[in-house]
């Protein structure tokens, strides 16, 4: 049977082009926007207003001292100097308020639209660097945000109120200066366009040390126990050399196109000035028109070198940005629906699945199970049997290529995700925990539960003695992936979330293959409890665990090759269940029973 149509409930993917991507967020809050543009727009024609108030002022100190009104334009500009003032204080409040709130938002949906993608596209990326991409893209939209507004907004306004004002002195210096600011915005385009692979390698590569330094600090346990220091800051270094290629190759091309556009811009500073005196010399301009001239041209020349710089620098930025959302924003491989499972009693069926690893390995091929509800049924056998891929498929990890999973009759992907796990405990082999206190990661199984909820849970996991005992209690910080925590208080930890989740289906994952025998047999313990009333599937290594199961599965290369009650199987003469029961009862040298 063929997997379902797409749901149009599923995770919609983000804009793929950068400068898409970030007008996308300023449409959410369109009138903030619209307020801030027009703020700078108005603070940027106060500022060369301002200059057209100086030339007003001098005009009238050139004139008759005695007849001379200088206070009106005097006045005049001191009111535009504050009115400037004004628009970019409030501009700055209206900026901070919606690009701080952008930055958040993309962030949340990236980190939501990354954590869609099946378990297969995180064991072919590099963790750290898909969080430290998520981050540095909030980073650089804020700087692309801010460059718009303050960096790139106002040189513009400011080019437009200059061509306005020159031509109250001569419309021919307006027109040169149509004709520089069109020849310096043609170039820094051209180096922009020309420059932006330097820019992306340059992101790409500061995306992957930072990669590496999560990974080596993740792992500084391993570090330390291989005698390892050396050897890991020396590949460190060649990373962070490889970076610091791509580092200058990107600078150097900056220094390149700085130092032509100042040229360009000195030429045409110049050109003006002298232009200017010559006119005043001539008696064509009074000496307000020089001071105006100089003025704007000195403001046009300040305002477009940051007008370059900003936007090379947000070319650099979208680069980056590209970069993350080429590896983050790529369509989901499970799609979603809107249909929740709907409470049932647990009952499991695999239908004719049918299941190959991307290496196009096989593994299940018309591979059928019924499991009613209430069963507790073991998965047992070799690795590469199918065990894991088996538990997988069911919390749809992954989804099966053929044939179809069944969890209450309903097909496990016309449901939403989210709902199909809410009905399912998973206590793995090894519990993960977050750098939060001991009642949050408890917590973590039923977000809403009440505190005695969550005391009463850890009192069925028989581990509310040893919390009790810590400093803070249920408060106690259990550091990062539980590193306070010995395995055994940590798997007690997990089987207390499971108990609070309270689901109809447990699955355990070689829940105690990890554990010395003293901590198996109180983890044992617990897990008795929390197995009763419910469907259960549990994979170990360790049979014993099993030998209170209503039945045994043994899988061997994706195929069910034996199916029956424990104590059956283990009677059958040449079965592969009682083989490997015998095998394991000879290692631990009892005989009969493996512990």
């Amino acid at each position: 049977m063929n997997a379902p149509a797409p749901n149009s409930a599923q995770t919609s993917l983000l804009p793929s082009r950068p400068l898409a991507f970030l007008w996308f967020y300023v449409r959410k809050r369109p009138w903030h926007f619209g307020g801030l543009l027009l703020l700078i727009c108005g603070a940027a024609f106060s500022a060369v207003a301002v200059q057209y108030g100086m030339k007003l002022l001098v005009d009238a100190m050139a004139g008759e001292r005695d007849s001379a009104d200088v206070w009106t334009p005097l006045t005049l500009f001191l009111g535009l100097i504050v009115l400037e003032n004004l628009f970019w204080r409030v501009g700055g409040w209206l900026g901070c308020r919606c690009i701080v709130a952008s930055c958040m938002d993309l962030r949340v949906d990236l980190f939501r639209h990354l954590t869609g993608h099946p378990m297969r596209y995180f064991n072919e990326h590099f963790a750290g660097s898909l969080g430290s991409r998520i981050s540095a893209v909030g980073k650089a939209a804020e700087v692309v945000y801010a460059s718009m507004t303050w960096r790139i907004m106002p040189p513009v306004v400011d080019f437009f109120g200059a061509l306005v004002v020159l031509l109250t002195v001569d419309w021919r210096m307006a027109l040169a200066l149509v004709v520089f600011v069109s020849l310096i915005a043609s170039l820094v385009t051209l180096f922009g366009v020309r420059g932006r692979m330097r820019h992306q390698l340059y992101a790409a590569q500061a995306a992957r040390v930072g990669g590496e330094l999560v990974d080596a600090v993740s792992n500084v346990w391993t570090i330390k126990a291989f005698a390892a220091r050396e050897r890991e800051s020396l590949r460190l270094a060649r990373e962070i050399g490889h970076e610091a290629q791509a580092h200058r190759s990107s600078w150097m091309y900056l220094e390149r196109m700085r130092f032509l556009h100042d040229m360009c811009l000195a030429v045409m500073a110049g050109g003006m000035l002298v232009w200017a005196i010559l006119r005043w010399r001539q008696g064509l301009a009074t000496p307000g028109d020089v001071v105006l001239v100089s003025a704007l041209t000195f403001r046009i020349l300040h305002g477009s070198r940051e007008l370059a710089l900003a936007l090379v620098e947000s070319t650099q930025q979208l680069g980056a940005i590209a970069d993350t959302l080429r590896i983050i924003n790529q369509p989901h491989a499970l799609d979603d629906a809107s249909i929740h499972l709907e409470h049932g009693a647990g009952r499991i069926d695999f239908e004719d699945v049918g299941y190959r690893y991307p290496d196009r390995r096989q593994v299940f091929e018309h591979f059928a199970l019924h499991i009613p509800a209430g069963q507790k049924v073991g998965i047992v056998g070799t690795s590469g049997a199918g065990k894991s891929t088996l538990i997988s498929l069911l919390q749809r990890l992954d989804d099966v290529q053929s044939g179809r999973i069944l969890i209450d009759g309903q097909d496990i992907r016309s449901v939403s995700q989210d709902s199909l796990r809410e009905r399912i405990a998973v206590v793995p082999q090894e519990t993960a925990l977050f750098n939060r206190s001991i009642r949050e990661n408890i917590r973590y199984g039923r977000p809403q539960a009440s505190d005695e909820e969550v005391e009463v849970a850890a009192r069925h996991a028989y581990c509310d003695t040893f919390i009790r005992e810590l400093p803070q209690g249920y408060d106690t910080l259990v550091g990062e992936r539980g590193v306070m925590l010995s395995g055994g208080q940590r798997q007690r930890l997990g089987i207390a979330r499971a108990f609070l989740k309270d689901a109809p289906i447990l699955i355990l994952d070689e829940a105690t293959s990890a554990l010395d025998t003293h901590s198996e047999l109180e983890i044992q313990a617990a897990l008795n409890d929390l197995v009763l009333g419910r469907t259960v599937l549990a994979v170990a290594h360790r049979l014993s665990t099993l030998s209170g199961f209503d039945r045994i599965v043994v899988l061997s290369h994706g195929r069910i090759a034996e199916d029956g009650p424990p104590q059956e199987l283990r009677s059958r003469s040449g079965g592969v269940f009682g083989g490997l029961w015998r095998l394991q009862a000879d290692s631990f040298g009892q005989g009969g029973e493996p512990v």
